[in-house]
């Protein structure tokens, strides 16, 4: 098969020869011929992840206390929530590094806990403070116990967090589905004992794929993913720490008193 190599390809007749050095002319032609070579992308490091990560969570924090201080209402927390959601969803099933999309998720939910909080801290005084403060021990503890090797993120373990967080949900569908036809629904968010399981049980699967989370962050960085993808991890750790937050919020409530 001939060469698409000028330096080994046949030489046109009246050249010096049918195979070799190629003449002046053609290394000329060589040498001035643009070069199609695509630009190499930049890796994704360690500091990509954390950059991206707090502009993310940032922008969450932010688009929270405003929603807080302007006191937004339901129609503000129902738009936030399906909205956040739509966006989740795209990002997810996409796999999508485009910042706009992950930054309107941030805003959208910011905007959804912002409102929850506020009428959390009304009724319970203190509890968001405590829920932020066990949502930041949370991740420094995952952190320290991915970072030792204490627990290993296997195959094994993968499908173990990812079956146990969808069986969450479903049992969190079904609740609400009884809540049209009982009172409490099948008692998982009620504030008795079943609830106090629920909700310790929805915590420690939250901690569980933040290790998913930190495995998913060093392998992308050990396979030389592209710079992009920083904003998709970001994502990730963004989504867990809101759901590690919102349960923890609630867990406290159990045991504040409202007077």
């Amino acid at each position: 098969m001939e060469s698409k190599n000028p330096v080994f390809s046949r030489q046109a007749p009246g050249s010096q020869q049918a195979w070799g050095t190629p003449t002046p002319e053609q290394l000329r032609g060589m040498y001035d011929a643009p070069s199609y070579a695509p630009p190499a992308q930049r890796r994704m490091t360690i500091d990509d992840v954390v950059v991206r990560g707090f502009i993310t969570l940032g922008t969450l924090v932010v688009s929270a206390a405003l929603a807080w201080a302007l006191n937004l209402g339901r129609p503000a927390l129902i738009i936030g929530v399906l909205a956040g959601l739509v966006l989740a969803l795209i990002v997810s099933f996409r796999q999508s590094t485009n910042p706009v999309l992950i930054l309107g998720y941030a805003v959208s939910y910011g905007v959804a806990i912002g409102v929850i909080s506020h009428a959390y801290n009304d009724l319970y005084n203190g509890v968001v403070f405590q829920a932020v403060v066990g949502t930041a021990l949370a991740f420094g503890a995952m952190l320290a116990v991915y970072t030792l090797r204490i627990v290993r993120v296997t195959p094994k373990f993968t499908k173990f967090v990812v079956a146990a967080g969808l069986s969450l949900m479903g049992l969190m569908l079904v609740n609400w589905l009884a809540t049209f036809f009982i009172e409490d629904g099948v008692g998982i968010r009620s504030g008795g004992p079943l609830s106090y399981v629920f909700s310790i049980a929805a915590i420690l699967v939250g901690c569980f794929f933040l290790l998913l989370d930190f495995d998913s962050v060093e392998q992308g960085i050990r396979a030389g993913a592209p710079a992009k993808y920083s904003w998709l991890m970001a994502f990730g750790l963004t989504v867990t720490l809101v759901w590690i937050y919102l349960e923890i919020l609630r867990f406290v409530s159990y045991f504040t008193s409202n007077d």
